[in-house]
């Protein structure tokens, strides 16, 4: 790379800090205030710009273009990065449905998995086979997406995505018909039908398993699922359902150049079913256009990364705010406990949002380009059934990123989290601890970074349950990211709240009793001792004993 290269990038990522800093991400005043100026000052002669202000302008322009691309398109990254991972290490096509039959641990980078259900995914596409018919047991809870991780909307206008139990089969199961966009042909009976907005779809299966000592049944029970071209059933190919488990696959959102190479591939097999002339436009503004080669040279390709790695990275920024567009995402005003639809209720549950992330609520809807950002960095899939606050028929998900006093959750500290009797899901709940640094299942040493009611954990005198996040190996201290899930019921009628314990001597970690839904939170202080195994890793407990309440453990938990 040449001189006036290497100066260029170099502007360019200053002034990106700049950029971020004037909108309170950062705190030096005087770095913000001169490197927005490195660009606002750039030298004209005779009101023309310099060679080197052209050059470092045109560089700039794309990077922005390119790092905003980057942003709009999160979503489809998000499902890209899950299928290039899964297709690299499993095969391709509508017969290959990875389950992972062992639980889904913390070598499977993806964004906030859940362990305490068996996960089955795959992506097919509707424009190279043509319509397809899944064929779905019962007692499923699965989703079906385009590209954009929109659910797909199914005939009669009730359904939106969900398939089995929140789903038009009810968890009876069925035929699941799966149209491609603008599709005309004959619809047979006897089909719930499917149509996408994109040829490329993501299925998303979830299967339930009583013993997590015994998969088997749960696995022979996923594995019954068989998806086919329509009309093409007697020819079709046979399913595939290898084994995903403990298998090292990085399914994260691309954060490097080849995002845009993926984009490319999926504009070539989309073209405006994608987007409007507007971003289509901005497509081919950074050389991705339907049909087209693209070719960026090293250059470009360079500046392309840069946008890819920054764009991720403005990206986690957002996905830690507790308040967007003016809106709140707490639950409670007294509790840091957050959900980005907070302002949901049970007769419209997502609140001044649609499930395409539109801005419902004003004159007119608009895209809430700061809500989508906020969800595909951190998770993935969404549909009316996990939205859901009606009892019963519900999957209920809270999420913290600090404790009560709004400190960032760390590894460095020890937190205890107690839930109150007879917690009300009438499946299970779960609790899990997520990377704080890509929102992936924490690598905590552990078979699972989670524990939940399936694990029977022992429960405390009075029928509460109490567990420890204690400090994590290591002297990193790197940041953590606890979120809770319940399927079935809402888990508590009061969600909790982290909050520090003042009352105990900072040497010790003990619990102390609580009100129904209250959490307890104790940061490790100097001369908490942990105690140390044999082979020198740290001794874990994942829940004290009942009979003393006292936080012995080095461990993470899930939610």
């Amino acid at each position: 790379m040449n001189m006036t290269t290497t100066r260029t990038l170099s502007l360019i990522a200053t002034a990106l800090v700049g950029g971020l800093a004037m909108n309170g991400l950062a705190t030096q005043a005087f770095a913000q205030e001169t490197s927005i100026d490195k660009l606002a000052t750039l030298p004209f002669a005779e009101g023309r710009p310099t060679k080197e202000t052209a050059q470092t302008l045109r560089d700039e322009l794309l990077f922005q273009r390119a790092t905003q691309t980057y942003l709009w398109a999160l979503p489809l990254i998000n499902t890209l990065g899950m299928q290039v991972g899964s297709e690299k290490h499993f095969g391709a096509g509508y017969n290959v449905l990875p389950i992972w039959k062992k639980r889904l641990d913390a070598k499977t980078l993806v964004t906030t998995p859940n362990s305490d259900l068996l996960y089955a995914m795959s992506y097919v596409d509707l424009g190279k086979d043509g319509p397809l018919v899944m064929d779905a047991p019962p007692m499923l809870q699965g989703i079906l997406l385009d590209y954009w991780q929109r659910p797909i909307p199914v005939d009669g206008g009730k359904f939106f995505g969900d398939v089995g139990l929140f789903g038009p089969d009810a968890g009876k199961g069925g035929k699941f018909l799966i149209l491609p966009p603008g599709y005309k042909g004959e619809v047979p009976q006897g089909h719930f039908v499917y149509r996408s907005g994109t040829n490329n779809v993501f299925i998303f299966l979830r299967g339930f398993y009583e013993d997590p000592k015994n998969l088997t049944p749960a696995v022979a029970h996923l594995e019954k699922t068989r998806i086919y071209p329509l009309n093409g059933e007697t020819g079709a190919k046979a399913m595939k359902f290898p084994d995903a488990s403990g298998i090292p696959v990085n399914m994260l959102p691309m954060s490097d150049g080849s995002a845009f190479e993926q984009l490319k591939l999926l504009v070539d097999t989309e073209g405006d079913n994608l987007a409007g002339p507007d971003w289509l436009g901005m497509l081919a503004a950074i050389g991705i256009v339907k049909g087209q080669p693209f070719t960026p040279d090293a250059h470009t390709r360079e500046i392309l990364a840069r946008a890819a790695r920054t764009g991720y990275k403005m990206s986690r920024v957002i996905g830690f705010e507790e308040k967007l567009s003016g809106d709140s995402y707490r639950m409670y005003s007294d509790r840091r406990w957050v959900n980005p639809f907070s302002d949901g209720t049970p007769a419209n549950p997502t609140g001044t949002l649609n499930l395409a992330w539109e801005n419902v609520a004003g004159t007119y809807p608009y895209l809430d380009l700061d809500a989508r950002i906020w969800m595909f960095t951190n998770y993935y899939s969404i549909s009316p059934g996990m939205v859901s606050k009606s009892p019963g028929a519900a999957a209920m998900y809270v999420i913290a990123f600090t404790d009560s006093e709004g400190t960032p959750l760390v590894g460095g500290s020890s937190y205890r989290l107690n839930l109150p009797a007879n917690v009300p899901a009438r499946l299970f709940w779960s609790v899990t601890l997520y990377e704080a640094e890509n929102a992936s299942g924490l690598a905590n040493g552990q078979p699972f970074p989670s524990l939940g009611s399936k694990d029977k954990p022992a429960q405390n005198a009075d029928g509460s349950t109490g567990g420890n996040l204690p400090r994590t190996p290591g002297t990193r201290g790197q940041t953590r990211q606890l979120a809770r899930h319940r399927t079935g019921q809402r888990i508590l009628r009061h969600p909790p709240a982290l909050r520090p314990d003042r009352t105990r001597p900072r040497q010790e970690l003990e619990a102390r009793r609580h009100r129904e839904g209250e959490v307890n939170v104790m940061r490790s202080m100097p001369g908490v001792n942990t105690p140390i195994n044999a082979d020198k890793t740290p001794h874990v407990r994942l829940w004290p004993k009942a009979d003393t309440g006292r936080c012995t453990a080095n461990v993470c938990f899930r939610g």
